[in-house]
């Protein structure tokens, strides 16, 4: 199924690590501000709206199985 998504990104280098879907774009810059502080240089998050392909899981949760950037 493919919505569109607020997700917070992780990049290592130029490199996505990981993502996750937040429910509102305040909260990913929260979740974002929280990150950056905890963490160590060459890692660097974003907070985007796109479209994704999603999957349900087991826990009817939704996880972001591929970002679709336009």
């Amino acid at each position: 199924m493919i919505e569109t998504v607020v997700a917070l990104l992780m990049f290592v280098g130029a490199e996505i690590k990981e993502h996750r879907i937040q429910p509102s774009m305040s909260e990913c810059l929260k979740g974002k501000r929280l990150a950056t502080r905890n963490i160590s240089e060459n890692v660097e998050f974003k907070c985007i709206k796109s479209k994704a392909q999603l999957e349900t899981n087991i826990d009817g949760s939704k996880s972001i199985k591929a970002l679709i950037l336009e």
